[in-house]
């Protein structure tokens, strides 16, 4: 009878970590294992187990579990006993730890565990930790049982591993052409008279309105990265059209108009995104009442990308300064775009334009053109708050100066919403889409605070380069872990962003506080 038991668990263990198609969830995946070795009566294990993996740094990250606390939320710290060592066992091992909670006190919590090492090719890569009763004594028969068990789990996390890095690899072929397709709209602004921050906001005040307008998030994607080729037909322009500060003439104003044709042009194929910019490109001088130029579409006839970049970039252009005219205030902007609803404009994303106003305007303060004045004082709408953030900003986190106090919201935003990402499991690319994002931000706020603390002379500015660098590479270091463990690296990445970000806060920009004294 014990001997068909036990060839019964085997049987159901080969199913679930060869055969499974859930067995890519790991927590799942563990929930089942240990409701298959309830059935094991002569083996006393507890209902809770997890998988805790090395990070290259010789650190375990806990990062499946069940009956347990995530690691998020828990303060058990995988770093006493056996686990303050990266040699992973060759054999299953039954060892007591004692570990510290992390909670404060300090407090030694003995447990005594069943561990099972993880080997690929074989190289250990941490443990499948079951836990039993702290009275718990081995036998040969349950250490032979939990060595294939722990082979058939080395197995069922190598494909995991393999499989999430084989989406980072997808991920990268789509974000390098990406790239090129940002590098080239970079071109086009590069001959113009406006900035490089113009494609930026451009492209985010995009983004708000097609969330208010709540159009799916893969059209959403597909705007952000084509919305700034809007213009690359300019690339065609001669200088002396494109370049003149003044007024055009009624034919350097036809020559100019030829840039939309231009930009469909260079803009040839039927991949989606280059589809979608160039419908972006070709018709984003259209007009909702059939006025526009190149083709005179009118109503819905205009690719709705089109229409939507339309007002990002009208918005952008009032409000911002140009050699040939002074800024537009947000007030006169807004009402003008109002004004041309159903004209000009679709009166749908009018709408929408209205309802994204909060975010649009913190986009003009995150990539704005000027040096950061730290006396500014910002009077945005409120944005609707998140409930129950991982990393909450706090009034004790201000530097006292508005504008950087704005980026480091939003920087807190871009981590909570890596931690949704981690934790809701959506999938490697949106954890190494995240980290990219988050990236290029963190780029373009440190330049930003740079250049305001270099005009104002301020004494830490080399202190501060330094520490942005540093951050910046240890970012690439955790891009670049994603490949070879992404299992360990997205929680890694976690803990080092919140603590950094606090700390750098309180530490070494609470200093610009001195600035506004100035």
């Amino acid at each position: 009878m014990y001997k068909e038991e036990l060839r019964s668990i085997r049987k159901r263990v080969f199913e679930l970590t060869v055969t499974s198609t859930t067995a890519s969830n790991l927590d799942l995946m563990l929930e089942r294992l240990l409701a298959i070795l309830r059935d094991y009566h002569d083996l006393p294990l507890e209902s809770r187990g997890a998988i805790v993996l090395l990070n290259p740094r010789g650190s375990y990250f806990q990062v499946a579990q069940f009956g347990m606390e995530p690691a998020w939320e828990s303060h058990l710290r995988w770093d006493s006993g056996i686990f303050s060592s990266a040699a992973i066992t060759q054999t299953c091992q039954v060892e007591t730890v004692s570990f510290l909670s992390g909670d404060g006190d300090e407090q030694k919590l003995p447990q005594r565990l069943f561990l099972l090492p993880l080997c690929i090719d074989g190289q250990g890569i941490g443990y499948t930790v079951l836990f039993v009763p702290l009275d718990y004594q081995s036998s040969l028969i349950h250490l032979d049982f939990m060595n294939d068990l722990a082979y058939a789990l080395s197995g069922l996390v190598h494909r995991v591993l393999t499989n999430e890095t084989l989406r980072i690899r997808e991920l990268e072929l789509e974000e390098a052409r990406a790239d090129a397709i940002r590098n080239l709209g970079l071109a086009s602004e590069y001959r113009d008279t406006e900035t490089g921050w113009h494609i930026m906001r451009m492209a985010n005040f995009a983004q708000a309105i097609a969330k208010a307008m709540g159009l799916p998030t893969d059209q959403r994607e597909l705007l952000y990265v084509a919305a700034p080729m809007h213009d690359v037909g300019k690339i065609g322009i001669a200088d002396a059209v494109l370049l003149k500060p003044g007024k055009l003439t009624h034919e350097e104003f036809e020559i100019m108009k030829t840039h939309t044709n231009i930009g469909v042009s260079i803009l040839m194929g039927n991949d989606a995104l280059i589809a979608a910019a160039r419908d972006i490109a070709g018709s984003h001088h259209e007009r909702w009442d059939g006025a526009g130029y190149p083709q005179g579409l009118a109503g819905e006839q205009i690719p709705i990308l089109a229409r939507i970049c339309s007002v990002a970039d009208v918005f952008d252009a009032l409000t911002s300064t140009r050699p040939y005219k002074k800024p537009w205030t947000v007030e006169d902007a807004t009402a003008w775009i109002i004004s041309e609803s159903g004209k000009h404009f679709d009166p749908a994303i009018v709408e929408a334009f209205k309802t994204a106003m909060p975010e649009i305007l913190r986009v003009r303060e995150l990539y704005r053109d000027d040096i950061i004045d730290p006396k500014q004082v910002l009077t945005l709408p409120p944005i609707e708050p998140r409930e129950d953030v991982w990393a909450p900003w706090n009034e004790s986190l201000s530097v006292g100066i508005d504008i950087i106090d704005e980026h480091h919201r939003y920087l807190f935003d871009l981590i909570n919403d890596l931690y949704d990402v981690v934790i809701n499991k959506l999938g490697i690319r949106e954890v190494a889409r995240l980290i990219k994002a988050l990236d290029a931000y963190a780029k373009v706020h440190f330049r930003a605070e740079e250049l305001m603390m270099t005009h104002y002379e301020f004494e830490g500015t080399y202190r501060q380069q330094y520490q942005h660098h540093a951050f910046e590479a240890k970012i690439r270091e955790f891009y670049e872990e994603l490949h070879a463990n992404p299992l360990v690296a997205q929680f890694d990445v976690l803990s080092y962003l919140r603590d950094w970000l606090v700390k750098h806060i309180l530490v070494e920009d609470s200093q610009l506080r001195s600035l506004v004294r100035v």
